[in-house]
């Protein structure tokens, strides 16, 4: 026999991990915190296992694991019935529904350039999305880990029980103030002197800076000074400020290439990165929906897979 979950108490399982804490999951909710503790120990009675590690930040088990993605699926069905619904009944009333996100996880480049575009069509007609921002070749881990419904990363391989979409290649370009260049690098980037200059990375996990000198002269590795910007507009600040040589997406230095607030010192690399969405294979409007934003926008705004 197939055990029922309590609906609040999956929600409030999910919101204390979502939150990182039971304090801010019940403020979220609007009860109480010790109503939250007991929803949750209802739960791991009903389960017969600990379902939280407390840890900072806590952490679901992997039986938490399982039960937050069924929370979030269930999510999705009442975000389907709430659209069906208004298509049948225009004048229902679109009623917010914090507990109700729906969560994907995009590479902060895409949020910077091509994706927020691409999903606000959604958000106005009312899908409670939340975009989690991480590293390309990390937004995977945390579809893997069911935190989100989907996901868009560089890696190819699908997840178990995932559906998977090429989108194309992000391409970047490696940008530096007029001055920087001229005085560091004496117009462009070469095999000779980047590693005499500063790189601005997005975090410490990213790579891509290394992986685009790789590229471009031709070197199986190389050792980079970097600072650190985590996002994708503000290390085109810190290089249009003059702090040294930042690889961004095209799409996004775009505009000062063509003021010429920025160059590019690298003109002739092609370096681009392959994209892909990851979605839970549910027969889902929502996902189809978000699929299909992604899909056409990435169309027009990438470059089409190699």
């Amino acid at each position: 026999m197939t055990a029922t979950f309590d609906p609040d108490a999956l929600e409030c399982l999910a919101a204390i991990v979502e939150e990182g804490g039971f304090e801010r999951a019940a403020q979220r909710l609007s009860i109480t915190q010790s109503a939250v503790s007991q929803r949750l120990r209802a739960l791991e009675a009903q389960v017969g296992t600990v379902l939280l590690v407390r840890s900072r930040p806590i952490k679901p088990t992997p039986a938490g694991q399982l039960l937050i993605k069924h929370a979030k699926m269930m999510r999705l069905l009442r975000a389907d019935l709430e659209h069906d619904l208004r298509d049948l009944a225009p004048t229902l009333a679109r009623r917010p529904r914090d507990e109700g996100r729906i969560s994907v996880a995009i590479n902060a480049d895409s949020i910077a350039s091509w994706a927020l575009p691409a999903v606000t069509p959604l958000v106005r007609d009312g899908v409670p999305l939340e975009i989690i921002h991480d590293d390309q070749d990390f937004t995977h881990e945390w579809l893997r880990e069911g935190q989100v419904m989907g996901c868009v990363t560089s890696l190819a391989q699908p997840l178990r029980g995932c559906r998977l979409e090429p989108l194309g290649r992000m391409a970047y370009v490696a940008v530096a103030s007029p001055a920087f260049a001229a005085a560091a690098l004496e117009g462009r980037l070469t095999r000779h002197n980047f590693h005499r200059v500063p790189f601005v990375a997005f975090n410490r996990k990213d790579d891509l800076q290394r992986d685009f000198v790789c590229q471009t002269f031709g070197l199986p590795q190389v050792v980079l000074q970097q600072c650190y910007v985590p996002s994708s507009e503000g290390q085109v600040r810190a290089a249009l400020a003059g702090w040294g040589v930042t690889v961004v997406p095209r799409l996004v230095a775009g505009p000062a290439l063509q003021a010429g607030t920025l160059v590019d010192v690298a003109p002739g690399s092609a370096y681009a990165v392959p994209l892909y969405w990851h979605c839970w294979n549910l027969d889902s409007d929502v996902l189809t929906r978000l699929t299909h934003a992604l899909r056409d926008a990435a169309a027009t705004l990438l470059e089409p897979m190699a």
